[in-house]
């Protein structure tokens, strides 16, 4: 069991806009790095690991080496091509390995889809990769601008992909508790025919016609 297990669902039910700004942080990947498949999601602990362009080693050593229930976040310095398909996630599987971020991209999209496997990338690429250097395997990285260490707590979803850090995770979960509630008592005000206007104190910039 890995140490966001319990509240993963919560974190999802936030979801990554609340999270982000609950956290205060400058915690959010690269818009660009998106879901490959409508519904994809993960709350999970980051496996962090690098690659050389092109060259996919590097995963097929974390698939292997990652803890049961973490994610793995890859740096593939953009560079677009087939690092992970349906082989790799068959095998991420069998090892409970909960999806997958990567800065570069991924193919065998269908596949994904089919089998639920939560997978983020910057792109589509059907272009093979080699299997020559693993440039870092479970070591912090500088992922789309974000620091990721081992553990660190990253949720993916639609709206896109955020990190914090383990120490950050229970404050950013209370403060998107709050957020949550003070939504659902804003959302009836809306509905009982306030504006947004009213209710964040901006009535002097109403305009009349």
């Amino acid at each position: 069991m890995t140490p966001y297990h319990d509240i993963a669902a919560e974190l999802l039910e936030h979801g990554t806009s609340t999270l982000s700004e609950a956290s205060g942080l400058p915690c959010a990947l690269d818009y660009a790095i998106r879901p490959v498949w409508s519904g994809a999601a993960v709350a999970a602990p980051a496996y962090p690991l690098r690659c050389a362009p092109g060259d996919n080693l590097a995963i097929h050593i974390a698939v292997d080496a990652a803890p049961p229930g973490h994610v793995l976040v890859v740096d593939a310095s953009g560079y677009v091509a087939g690092y992970w398909g349906e082989v790799l996630a068959v095998a991420a599987e069998a090892r409970k390995i909960a999806g997958i971020i990567i800065d570069g991209g991924v193919r065998d999209v269908d596949a994904l889809e089919r089998r639920k496997f939560p997978a983020f990338a910057r792109g589509i690429g059907m272009r093979g990769t080699v299997k020559h250097h693993a440039p870092s395997v479970g070591e912090p990285i500088i992922i789309a601008g974000v620091l990721i260490a081992p553990g660190d707590l990253v949720v993916a979803d639609r709206d896109g992909v955020m990190s914090l850090p383990q120490g950050r995770v229970s404050q950013t979960l209370e403060n998107a508790r709050k957020r949550t509630e003070k939504e659902v008592v804003t959302m009836k005000r809306l509905m009982a025919g306030e504006t947004t206007l009213d209710i964040l104190g901006l009535a002097a910039h109403r305009r009349t016609l």
